[in-house]
């Protein structure tokens, strides 16, 4: 039998500036998680670094510990890969001030 698998798109053309994060999504019943973050335009000033963050209830945020260095130019993409994460997730990044990007967040999930 195949594994069951799904694609999300949890983020399209969107500016990320300052505190930024996709929007929570349930993946209890996946695996393993492999998150896509591509620079669609030339991004601006120092990029952070890009985090899976995970929750018990959707709401309140920790640290999952996968980081991966947001693109430093247009069409160049960060790739984290997780496992163990209960049920929600999420990936946020913290921008310095004069900072953005915009991202093309996907997130493919396995069961």
């Amino acid at each position: 039998m195949l594994p069951e698998n799904i694609t999300l798109v949890v983020g399209r053309n969107e500016r990320w500036t300052g505190a930024a994060a996709t929007e929570p999504f349930e993946a209890g019943w996946a695996r393993e998680a492999i998150i896509f973050i591509r620079a669609l335009k030339e991004p601006k000033g120092e990029q952070p670094v890009a985090r899976v963050e995970i929750s018990p209830d959707g709401m309140r945020w920790a640290a999952e510990g996968t980081e991966a260095p947001m693109p430093s130019r247009k069409d160049g993409i960060a790739v984290l890969r997780v496992k163990h994460f209960g049920n929600w997730l999420r990936v946020a990044a913290d921008y310095p001030s004069g900072s953005e990007s915009t991202v093309l967040v996907t997130v493919h999930l396995k069961a």
